[in-house]
């Protein structure tokens, strides 16, 4: 900060300036936490939640060679911020980031990042934490907001002010404003958009199918409401050079590629020469692109351009690593007025032209779902893998813990692209097309009551030339349908580019961006729908002035392109498959009484113990008594229902059974099992007759058909009475008929 020191920190006065936002109250300070950073904003409102977020800029010792813009995002959870000691009985601290921290990272280095201009190399870092949450909203799209108003605090090279909305569309058409997380659960379309005062710089979106109009509608009441944002962000700082001076603007660092031979090279890489990059597969384009380099290097090294031993004062020379750069530029020039001008990709495809799909199912015999979609060398081998509820994953952060019974993973290992590198853990990038094609997913899948397995589905790039995110939604909606999970409807998705000229402001939108392109777009959108709808969309955006026209324009483009995937992938599996994989396990559901809970389990779990051993099944019961039993086979399943209707059996007068005897007490009373209950019935009801032995009339062992003639529940107590035998009738009527002659 300004002016800060030792002797006058503890006297400093923060700013603090309270806003009402779309109707909530936000307060903003700084000054009184993180006086040294270059940034520091703390955000709170009324119920509880603060968000604390740094901004750092670094202007000393840079990394000068530096080819990328080394900004780091980080967004911390603290288990202290909602009451929790949290971490495992080891250790009792906040570990690696959970996914939806990282999610959180990732969202809020998108929209912040193409903000700065290109070429820079100061280290750049924002931090948020989370200092105190209620559980009931997510607070990380203010993680973007406060980044660019502590980006702007700090006097970075930032083109913001950049501001984010998130909002909930509820079933009856209302708008809500920074929901609860309950609410975005019930919700048909949540929406996170980011935007200067003018144009989009990103959305992230799931629905539960709706319609275009919907999704442009939603996205245009977001922008009224980052309008007012965007004003907030520039009275703050404003009212912060007032109270502490006017920030000083700190000096950025480049490291820009050495331009000036390209006059030379665009002379000789003429479009002829460059027509050999056309028509061809990913590695032969890679190929002629380092051969490109080594052609143009051999002939400014022949013109004493290139700066070596003996250095030539008359010619302008550069360093041959910097040729690299200048095929690149030219290359992207070429390739970019050819889309514009003639409609001509790099592999021959027209603007709407969708790369040929093609589609396996059933390929893992062992697996209980399979499918491989190709989109020419693009694929996506998607295993769908069904469990029981013990198998739901817990989600153990900052927020209480929760369960998910759907779990996507999406791996994207270096061979995929041709690379030869370590593998240590899971990226971001892995993480967060994971989460989009869970997101895309998740509203087709059926209720717990219509189909009660926990369902994974692993996408594998096994490899990639572009899209691959969406070719994971497509290979995993064949491989839940291949696998027997009755989804509601078929999910497949596209990746959308777009390419535009600032001079003419012509733009041309590309269906089905391949890798290639990949460093050519200005806009990236990606959507996945369903016939009746969107279930998931994602937008990032390069350029600073994306309006909603355009927006719309790829929709409707979008929407050719999806039908044509649709109709090519469901070729291999038409529909859902009637039977589960054989080596599935088997499920079923019965309902328990919430106060016979207790029976069932018994002390310390040892019914729910001995039929898991003796069955082979695994037993759950739920707190509202919906008890699930996952079982390895069929007779194994039927055999733990029947062992738990009788534990569950009551007894009701008048009702006849065969019981066992198992034990003789005193000569007088006789315990008899069934059920796995037992019961004890005294001599005297045994037999119409009086009986002095009760060996005499049963013994250990036997077993012997009993009426109920009494219960009393609350006591614990039936009685029993022996039905004798008409056998046994007969033989005392004629020792009856002796005794009396």
């Amino acid at each position: 900060m300004n002016g800060i020191s030792d002797k006058n920190a503890a006297s400093m006065v923060s700013l603090k300036k309270t806003y009402e936002i779309a109707g909530e109250k936000i307060t903003l300070e700084t000054g009184k936490l993180g006086l040294l950073i270059n940034g520091a904003v703390t955000i709170s409102d009324t119920n509880d939640n603060i968000l604390f977020v740094t901004t750092g800029f670094k202007t000393k010792g840079l990394n000068a060679q530096a080819s990328f813009f080394p900004l780091v995002v980080d967004y911390q959870e603290k288990f202290y911020a909602t009451g929790k000691i949290g971490g495992n009985r080891f250790q009792r601290r906040e570990g690696r980031p959970s996914d939806a921290a990282t999610l959180t990272a990732r969202l809020i280095d998108r929209p912040i990042r193409p903000m700065f201009p290109k070429g820079i190399i100061n280290d750049t870092q924002v931090i948020c934490t989370v200092l105190s949450s209620n559980w009931e909203k997510e607070l990380g799209f203010w993680g973007i907001v406060w980044a660019s108003l502590g980006l702007q605090m700090a006097g970075a090279p930032f083109g913001g002010p950049v501001s984010s909305c998130n909002i909930a569309v509820m079933d009856d058409g209302s708008y809500i404003f920074n929901p609860t997380t309950i609410q975005e659960s019930e919700a048909k379309l949540n929406l996170l958009t980011a935007w200067t005062k003018d144009a989009i710089t990103m959305i992230e979106a799931g629905a539960k199918e709706v319609s275009d109009e919907l999704m442009l509608e939603a996205i245009e009441y977001s922008h009224n409401i980052l309008k007012e944002i965007c004003d907030v962000q520039k009275d703050f700082v404003a009212e912060y050079e007032k109270q502490f001076g006017k920030i000083d603007q700190k000096e950025a660092s480049f490291n820009l590629p050495d331009e000036s031979l390209y006059d030379i090279a665009k002379e000789f890489l003429s479009e002829d020469k460059l027509i050999c990059l056309y028509n061809k597969s990913k590695i032969d384009f890679q190929n002629e692109l380092d051969n490109l380099d080594v052609i143009l290097t051999d002939f400014l090294t022949e013109k004493w351009h290139i700066a070596g031993d003996e250095a030539n004062e008359e010619v302008t020379q550069i360093k041959a690593s910097e040729v690299g750069n200048l095929v690149y530029k030219r290359v992207k020039e070429i390739m970019r007025k050819n889309i514009l001008e003639k409609s001509e990709r790099l592999d021959g495809r027209k603007p709407r032209e969708v790369r040929e799909v093609v589609s396996e199912v059933w390929l893992l015999p062992r697996t209980h779902g399979s499918a491989l979609f190709r989109r020419w060398m693009t694929q996506s081998l998607s295993i769908a893998t069904l469990g029981g509820p013990d198998d739901e994953m817990t989600l153990d952060g900052m927020m209480p813990a929760w369960t998910k019974r759907y779990i996507h993973h999406y791996n994207f290992p270096p061979y995929s692209v041709w690379e030869v590198r370590m593998m240590r853990g899971v990226w971001r990038r892995e993480i967060g097309h994971g989460a989009l094609a869970e997101r895309a997913l998740v509203p087709v899948l059926p209720s717990e009551e219509e189909f009660p397995y926990v369902v994974r589905v692993v996408s594998e790039i096994t490899t990639c030339n572009g899209s691959s995110s969406m070719a994971s939604i497509c290979g995993s909606t064949l491989s839940l349908m291949n696998a027997g999970v009755p989804i509601k409807t078929p999910v497949w998705g596209v990746a959308m580019g777009m390419i535009y000229d600032e001079e003419t402001w012509k733009y041309v939108i590309l269906s089905d961006i391949q890798a290639q392109e990949d460093f050519l777009w200005d806009m990236d959108f990606k959507v996945a729908r369903t016939k009746n709808g969107i279930t998931a969309m994602q937008l990032d955006v390069k350029i600073k002035w994306l309006k909603l026209d355009i927006f719309k324009e790829g929709f409707a483009q979008s929407s050719e392109a999806i039908e044509y995937i649709l109709e090519r992938m469901l070729l291999a599996q038409p529909e859902v498959a009637t039977e589960l994989s054989k080596y599935a396990p088997l499920i079923m559901n019965m309902q328990v009484k919430e106060n016979d809970i207790k029976i069932v389990i018994w002390k310390w779990g040892s019914n729910v113990q001995r039929m898991e051993k003796d069955y082979g099944v695994r037993i759950s019961i739920a707190d509202d008594g919906m008890t699930t039993i996952t079982a390895e086979n069929q007779e194994g399943g039927k055999k733990a229902i029947a062992d738990i209707e009788a534990l569950l059996w009551k007894p009701t007068e008048g009702e006849k059974y065969e019981w066992e005897v198992v034990k003789i007490i005193d000569g007088v009373w006789a315990i008899v099992a069934f059920k796995n209950t037992s019961w004890m019935i005294h001599i005297s009801k045994l037999s119409d007759t009086r009986v002095t032995n009760i060996e005499d009339v049963v013994k250990a062992w036997d077993t012997v058909k009993f009426e109920v003639i009494q219960v009393d529940l609350a006591k614990g107590r039936i009685g029993l009475k022996r039905i004798v035998p008409e056998s046994e009738k007969q033989a005392e009527a004629k020792k009856e008929d002796k005794t009396e002659k």
